[in-house]
């Protein structure tokens, strides 16, 4: 089934495209939530005027993106993870916690723009792009780091009481 774009969707299309997906896809999800809308002439002049509003929003957004990428290149975040001792996470590090984690230094983004193939899975060093668009993309570092129990470490040598004076 052909439908017409009215958003930019991931790995299907941009806004204002004409595409073809299965027929399931079209009526259970792109048309429901108002992504895509049926081809004829009156949809094609609307999907323009939308698309048209968004280029020129985008525009005006595109030297804020810009700053924003230029702020994130090669800065360096830490996540404590809990893991054994192969250095396997207890569960996965993605892009809500990346950004939850860049919104700790100040640096507010959404996680969508945060490109990952597949979930992290094991402390290391890896190396994360920020796409804002096609062509304003940053790179930062992420350390995956264990978290350390209470009885991994040797505790500080705890001070003795200070005496107090006797009152009179």
């Amino acid at each position: 089934m052909k439908v017409l774009l009215r958003r930019n969707i991931p790995k299907l299309g941009k806004i204002g495209e004409l595409v073809e997906v299965k027929p399931g896809y079209a009526r259970n999800y792109l048309l429901p939530q108002r992504l895509a809308v049926e081809p004829n002439r009156a949809n094609v002049r609307a999907v323009e005027r939308e698309k048209q509003r968004y280029l020129e929003e985008l525009a005006l957004r595109r030297g804020e993106l810009q700053a924003k990428a230029q702020l994130l290149a090669g800065k360096e975040i830490t996540i404590r993870a809990r893991a054994n001792q192969e250095g396997l996470l207890y569960g996965s590090i993605g892009p809500a916690q990346i950004a939850a984690a860049l919104a700790e230094q100040n640096l507010f983004i959404e996680s969508e723009f945060i490109e990952l193939d597949s979930a992290i899975r094991k402390l290391d060093k890896y190396a994360i792009t920020v796409r804002f668009a096609d062509d304003i993309a940053a790179e930062i570092q992420l350390w995956v780091v264990p978290i350390h129990e209470e009885g991994d470490e040797a505790a500080p040598p705890a001070e003795p009481p200070a005496e107090e004076a006797p009152q009179p």
